[in-house]
């Protein structure tokens, strides 16, 4: 495919509607900018070889018209020496390097509009680089959301799973009988408390009632015996 063909082929397709029809726009636009960058740089050699010879025939101009320029001043000094068949020798070459330099000229002309050509296409096509660019950047960006959507609705889906819902119970079971151990912990260190009080209240008790007793028998007992 040739430089122009495939430069008018990327001007006249429509990125945005190739994208909305491609299966992977992703893959699809990366071939397409590097469609464009290598005809981009065709397009700048091309350019840079016309520039080169706009240069040469630029050149050759300027000495073809000095040439021109000679032999018209020598045609004028054989007339002014009166050796007018000198004066026809000098004319004609001038004319022929005349008629050299019209058709340079119109060389010149044809590459001048050729390069103006070269450097519209450069600037055309780099607009649609930049834009191509731009659209795979958001084609990336809307990539990656969708990635991470799409997980975000995975996660959400299994959480609303019987799976997940199995799981929290689970875990909420398990915090259930920590937090009752915990109670049973704090409520048979407070009975073990309570019960040491109520023991020393029982003993005090048992003491007085032992004491009592004592002094009923010795009392009984001083009354038994006999009078000295």
């Amino acid at each position: 495919m040739g430089i122009f063909t495939r430069f008018r082929d990327i001007v006249s397709s429509n990125i945005n509607a190739m994208l909305d029809k491609a299966e992977d726009p992703e893959k699809l636009i990366r071939l397409m900018i590097r469609e464009m960058e290598d005809t981009l740089v065709d397009l700048k050699a091309a350019c840079a070889g016309v520039l080169a010879n706009r240069k040469r025939v630029e050149r050759t101009l300027e000495d073809l018209k000095t040439r021109v320029s000679y032999w018209g001043r020598n045609a004028e000094l054989a007339v002014s020496k009166g050796r007018d068949d000198l004066a026809r020798e000098a004319l004609l070459e001038k004319r022929k390097y005349v008629e050299r330099l019209e058709g340079l000229d119109q060389e010149l002309s044809e590459l001048v509009r050729l390069v103006d050509q070269y450097h519209e296409d450069i600037g055309e096509l780099e607009q649609r680089l930049q834009a191509a660019r731009e659209k795979q950047r958001t084609l990336v960006q809307r990539h990656i959301h969708a990635t991470k959507k799409r997980r975000a609705q995975e996660e959400i889906r299994r959480a609303d799973g019987a799976e997940a819902v199995f799981r929290f119970e689970q875990l909420e079971n398990r915090i259930d009988h920590m937090e009752a151990d915990a109670d049973l912990v704090n409520f048979k260190g407070q009975v073990g408390l309570a019960g040491e009080f109520d023991n020393l209240a029982v003993d005090e008790e048992i003491e007085k009632e032992l004491q009592g007793l004592k002094a009923s028998l010795e009392k009984k007992g001083a009354e038994e015996r006999p009078a000295v």
